[in-house]
């Protein structure tokens, strides 16, 4: 019975063992997928952050305008290949605008495109600047599907009506000649007839 026990207690122990180690593994794999998404986002902003900070002594409000318009695009490009990457990568550039945003401020000054580009990158949560490209990409999506699927229905549509016109000039011309055949032997027999009856007449002295 002792036996017993402690095998049962070491199988215990044994399996007690082995789900913190798999609970150790999921961490660690949950800190990596982290460490890998901040790591990237990092590396994207920076090139774009810098690109802003350069424009800072210009004060060119069309050059920040078109460096913005380039988050936007990268924004983009990232949610294509990793959506989370894409939501660290704006809160990213969100905290350095935020924090610079006298700075960026007198850059942009009256030019209202500059202004309209800027509130549209900071004043949205990055999860939701995020969701709303996913959602323009998938109405896209389904308008290019539904522009394929109607255009592929205008093409069954048009070969059908000209299989039907095929059809119909092929119906005609063989009415016409089946007419045409008809006429022919009506006539052949009204001159048979013809033929026929001068004959008699003939034969009478007529």
């Amino acid at each position: 019975m002792k036996k017993i026990v402690f095998a049962v207690m070491a199988m215990v122990a044994i399996g007690f063992t082995a789900s913190c180690g798999n609970k150790t593994q999921q961490s660690d794999l949950v800190v990596d997928s982290t460490a890998i998404v901040d790591s990237l986002a990092s590396a994207a902003a920076q090139t774009d952050i810098d690109a802003i900070s350069a424009l800072f002594e210009a004060g060119d409000a069309t050059k920040l305008q078109e460096a913005l318009a380039t988050v936007k695009e990268k924004i983009a490009t990232l949610i294509k290949e990793n959506p989370e990457v894409a939501k660290e990568y704006v809160a990213k550039v969100q905290d350095f605008l935020k924090e610079n945003a006298d700075k960026v401020k007198a850059v942009v000054g009256d030019n209202a495109a500059a202004a309209t580009a800027l509130s549209a990158i900071t004043e949205t949560e990055p999860a939701d600047i995020v969701n709303g490209f996913l959602s323009s990409v998938g109405d896209a999506a389904t308008e290019a599907k539904d522009a394929a699927v109607d255009a592929a229905n205008n093409a069954k549509d048009a070969a059908v009506d000209a299989a039907n016109q095929k059809v119909d000039e092929a119906k005609k011309a063989v009415e016409d000649k089946a007419n045409e055949a008809k006429d022919a032997a009506k006539q052949k027999a009204n001159d048979a007839i013809d033929n026929a009856a001068k004959d008699v007449k003939k034969g009478l002295g007529l």
